[in-house]
């Protein structure tokens, strides 16, 4: 399966919202850059901002532990409900055409749920329902999006996985 990954900034910025707020790192310079990583135009960030984000990074983290397909597009579904305020098609700034999922002139944190939860569906959609998961290392609280040619990931990084083999490997 290949991934539009112009498209993915909704998803990817899910990812580093979570585990910025998993890794305990939640500061507003952490989320600042996170935010400036991923183009988020006009950021604004005061204290409610900040909380406001934590808050809305907690209610990211569903997605990512589901089991089922039901499961996980009932858990998008609450995200689109509570994130999203009007779907349309734009392409400002020499930008191929997108969806924006929330005016542009809405507040960071409106547009932050609106990009993360537009971002999950379009991504759940292409996925199939699938490929949205949490490290399988034990005690490793990361989540991740699969971008996998195989989409067969079970950890958030190389080095989770490399670290879960030799526990492994001790083990036997």
């Amino acid at each position: 399966m290949q991934f539009d990954h112009d498209n993915m900034t909704g998803v990817r910025l899910s990812v580093d919202l979570v585990n910025l707020r998993a890794d305990g790192e939640w500061t507003q310079d952490a989320v600042a850059a996170v935010l400036r990583d991923h183009e988020i135009r006009r950021i604004e960030l005061d204290d409610g901002a900040v909380r406001g984000l934590h808050d809305w990074a907690e209610l990211l983290r569903p997605p990512f532990l589901t089991t089922t397909v039901d499961e996980r597009c009932a858990a998008v579904n609450r995200l689109l409900a509570d994130g999203t305020a009007g779907i349309y098609l734009t392409a400002h700034d020499d930008w191929r055409p997108h969806l924006h999922f929330t005016p542009e002139t809405e507040s960071l944190l409106s547009r932050v749920k609106a990009v993360t939860a537009g971002g999950l569906a379009v991504f759940t959609t292409e996925a199939e329902g699938a490929r949205l998961g949490a490290c399988a290392r034990e005690g490793c609280p990361k989540v991740f999006a699969d971008t996998s040619r195989g989409g067969r990931q079970s950890y958030c990084s190389p080095r989770c996985a490399n670290t879960d083999a030799v526990r492994r490997h001790r083990r036997a």
